[in-house]
Order: structure tokens, then sequence, then C-alpha cells
């Protein structure tokens, strides 16, 4: 993704697994906090009293502002992460690149990232993954004017494709031989849509579950054909913190065994899908 410079990262605060954030006007190097801490479960914490999270928005339905509030189906998982070990998620909006590198994880910024990535073997080189908590699909999402069917379609017709930058959706497009349009954000991207830029875009399909809600853009746009790549959603943590990553899966299993999964996923996904619900351990 583009980078921002001088931007100012951020800081959002969780209130309640399911209520979401609240947006702080709060720079990250001025809330230290007096620096880390060890929970009871012997988990170190970068800022004491809170699991800071990294993520990137917009990215409906995992992570979003909604309301005023930041809010989604990570944010929820996170949060009983954060309800085990006995403090509040806070999350940082922070660039797409640096969750390939570890950057921000590495500088004792966040404790863990959740911005519905791909568990991927150059990543792991970088980040330790916790077990995969969803299965995704791309979407080749079109007007339903245009006559493409198909991503074939798509290449035969010469039709201006876009897909998100730094994302796995623009990786596998670039290696059937496309040059896809850019797009910072998933928003942007079917922004371009939206407003002509391209005819077409290759993004995760539950980001178009969540866009076809709206019926004025259900009503002009359809999927044209999902492409199964094989992936799997994973949390990251920083390499070599096991504590940590054990506490996520231990939340992610618990909440699989006794339903609060299932619930979560109806509300931020849609109707429950086993298969993409229940991803085996890579």
């Amino acid at each position: 993704m583009k980078t921002h410079p001088g931007r100012r990262t951020r800081v959002l605060v969780a209130t309640t697994a399911t209520a979401g954030m609240v947006l702080l006007a709060a720079c990250t190097s001025t809330d230290d906090g007096g620096g880390g801490s060890t929970t009871a479960g012997g988990v170190e914490l970068v800022k004491a009293g809170q699991l800071t999270t990294c993520t990137h928005l917009p990215y409906p339905p995992f992570q979003s502002e909604i309301d005023g509030k930041v809010q989604g189906f990570d944010v929820a998982l996170i949060d009983l992460v954060a309800d085990d070990l006995g403090v509040k998620q806070q999350i940082l909006d922070t660039p797409f690149e640096n969750f390939k590198t570890g950057a921000f994880l590495n500088s004792g910024e966040c404790d863990l990232a959740a911005a519905g990535m791909t568990i991927t073997d150059e990543r792991k080189k970088n980040v330790d993954f916790s077990d995969p908590y969803f299965n995704a699909t791309q979407a080749v999402l079109v007007a339903k004017d245009s006559g493409v069917g198909s991503l074939a379609d798509v290449k035969s017709e010469n039709v201006e494709l876009g897909a998100q930058a730094q994302t796995t959706g623009e990786d596998y497009v670039k290696g059937e031989g496309f040059d896809p349009v850019s797009f910072e954000s998933s928003d942007a991207v079917l922004n371009g849509l939206r407003t002509g830029q391209v005819k077409a875009v290759v993004i995760d399909y539950p980001v178009v579950q969540g866009w076809l809600k709206d019926e004025a853009n259900a009503d002009a746009f359809t999927v044209a054909e999902q492409i199964d790549t094989g992936e799997q959603y994973g949390f990251t943590v920083k390499k070599g913190n096991k504590a940590l990553q054990e506490a996520v899966n231990k939340a992610l299993a618990d909440a699989k065994a006794d339903g609060t999964y299932e619930k979560l996923y109806e509300q931020w996904i849609g109707p429950y899908d086993e298969s993409a619900a229940s991803p085996a351990v890579s």
C-alpha cells in the first residue's frame, strides 16, 4: 500500500467485545503508560494493562469504523484474548505493508496484529502466526451490465482490473499475468469499481459479502467468480512470543467449543459456514 508521510498513528480503545472501539485523539509515542507488564498468564505486554493490536482500516467485516467505533470480526475475537488476559484491547491503525515485516511488533508498538491477514510462508519468516481462524476465497466483482463472467473474461476482453496493494489477491492476479491498478485499501478498491476507474476488481470474498449487503451495491454489482486460492487468515505476534501465541490459540479454541465463534461469525460475516469457519491448523 501507499505510505503516508507524516501520518500520525490513530489509537483506538476497546469498550466491549461486541460494542467495538472508541476513537481517541492520541499519538502512540505519548501513550506509554509506564512501559510493559506481565499478565497473570505470564504474557509480556508492551504497555501495562492493555493488549495493543495493530490493524489497517478499513477492512469490513473484519475491522472498520462504524458509528464512530471500530468494530468487526477480528476485533471481537481479539477482545476474547484480552478478556482472558484480564486487560482491555487497544487498536492502532497502521500501514498494511508493516504486517509483512512485523515492523510494529519488533519495535514494541504492538503485541499482535489482526488485519484479515493470510498465512504465507514468506510472512512466517518475519512473524509467528496463530492457528488459522478463517478460510478465505477471492472474488471477482463486476458491474451487472459489464458482460464479464469470470477472471478469464477479464483477460480476454482486456478489462481494466483493480486490487488492493500488498495483498494476496494482488499477488494472485499478477501471477496470472495481470497488471492490476493498485488501491490503498479495500474501500478504495470498491470505490474504484463504483466510480469506473476499473471495470473489475479482485478482493477477498468476505469483504464483498459485506459490501453487497447494501441494497444499492447489490442492485448494481455482482460476483462474477469465486477463486479458491487456499488462503487462511491468522493473527500474528512477534517471532518467539510463544506465550501470547498460545493465549490467542486458546481463546480461538475456546470460542469454537462454546459457540461464541459461531455467534460472532453470524454477526459479522453472515450465515455460518462450517468449511470457512473451521480451518485445519496449518
